[in-house]
């Protein structure tokens, strides 16, 4: 049975164990985090309900009114807590099949040069102990994140663009207080809430994005224009202090609505997300690495792409190397490639010139967004049935 090492266990790692053994694989999953999550004050868009609704609006900052720039009433949308999905994924693997190193270090790979039966081999650190453990496998795949240190292997040179802005994040669980003064009036401001994902423009050149998750628990982001942070180790998430969040709420009593303020107020440990992409890729795999997820498509979270484009590497991938086989592996990574990267390089495109147009900075032949002097076309362009391939990407070429 051929093995994978995939480096990287969040979403679009568990997913490739998912497919890889559906496919016939037994994989190895190298993760420096020391167990499962249990706790993650992050959400992830996935699009599940057909019923859902979309609702661009905008907040006057002066008078705090808002009005609706666009809706759409079908789109097939429905929010998960990332701790949630990442459960369901993790907990249904068939543990004969899947094996899942917590607590490890990636250092390094190589790659034989045995051509008749090519492999893989890893070099990670156990955390607690610091022992050096070595993986071989027929397939190394990178689901590292945005600053893969898999991906800087192969491409050294290449940087990431930082967007201009950072998100403020959190996510406030009610499930103790549904009665209180807090989520009545968060329910009276948004009325829609728990089938309508609300994307919310400020006339003071900012945006936010509001919806309810399962289990009573509100998911807020708030993008704000930040100078370009020192990214440090191997995270964009910049640790804030107290100071920094009541510095935040203060701003926000300026922009949002007292009822939106006060979800911010509430929630526990709020936290700043910087906020990069990169130029499309020009391939995703050499030899037998292959690149998924962040690792592969560094991209802004506006059009909530991120994991769904994850998703679906991970399924693409399966296919392909099942049809393939391990004896003619190349051959199915290339058709994975052939496959995603036309659709991936349009989505991350599109996701960085929606965010630009909604936290008002600058778009090649289109004026700065004005949300009270926006015409119609101007708000159905920052929708998001319009992102390319948004419900017809491809899963294989016949």
């Amino acid at each position: 049975m051929p093995k994978a090492i995939i480096v990287g266990g969040s979403i679009a790692g568990v997913c490739c164990a998912h497919s890889l053994i559906h496919a016939g694989w037994k994989v190895t999953v190298v993760e420096k985090s020391p167990g499962p999550p249990t706790g993650s004050a992050t959400g992830a868009g996935l699009g599940l309900d057909p019923q859902s609704r979309q609702q661009n609006q905008a907040t006057d900052a002066e008078t705090k009114s808002s009005w609706v720039l666009a809706r759409d009433e079908e789109f097939n949308f429905r929010a998960a807590h990332w701790t949630d999905l990442h459960h369901l994924l993790y907990t249904a693997l068939p543990p004969e099949a899947a094996s899942f190193l917590w607590g490890h270090l990636f250092l390094s790979f190589s790659i034989s040069q045995d051509n008749s039966k090519p492999s893989v081999s890893v070099q990670a650190r156990t955390l607690q102990t610091g022992e050096i453990v070595e993986i071989t496998g027929d397939l190394l795949v990178a689901a590292d994140g945005c600053l893969s240190a898999v991906r800087r292997a192969f491409l050294p040179d290449l940087e990431l663009r930082y967007s201009g802005y950072c998100a403020w994040r959190g996510v406030l669980d009610f499930s103790e207080n549904e009665d209180s003064d807090t989520i009545t009036g968060i329910r009276r401001a948004y009325p829609d809430l728990g089938k309508c994902l609300y994307f919310d423009l400020s006339t003071r050149g900012t945006h936010s994005v509001f919806y309810e998750l399962l289990n009573k628990r509100l998911n807020w982001i708030w993008y704000v224009h930040h100078p370009q942070p020192e990214l440090k180790g191997s995270s964009v998430t910049m640790k804030v202090s107290k100071e920094m969040i009541q510095d935040m709420i203060q701003k926000a009593e300026q922009v949002w609505t007292p009822e939106l303020v006060r979800v911010m107020a509430e929630t526990k440990e709020p936290f700043l997300n910087l906020i990069y992409d990169c130029e499309p890729l020009e391939k995703l795999f050499w030899d037998n690495v292959v690149l998924v997820g962040d690792a592969a498509h560094p991209t802004t979270p506006h059009c909530l792409r991120s994991t769904n484009m994850s998703i679906l590497d991970a399924a693409v991938l399966g296919k392909c190397v099942e049809k393939s086989g391990v004896e003619n592996l190349s051959s199915g990574l290339d058709e994975y490639q052939q496959i995603r990267l036309p659709v991936i390089s349009k989505q991350v495109i599109h996701s960085r010139h929606v965010g630009r147009i909604k936290q008002r900075l600058s778009v090649p032949d289109w004026k700065l967004f004005d949300p009270k002097a926006a015409r119609s076309v101007d708000c159905e362009e920052i929708q998001q049935k319009n992102m390319p391939l948004f419900s017809s990407a491809p899963l294989s070429l016949h």
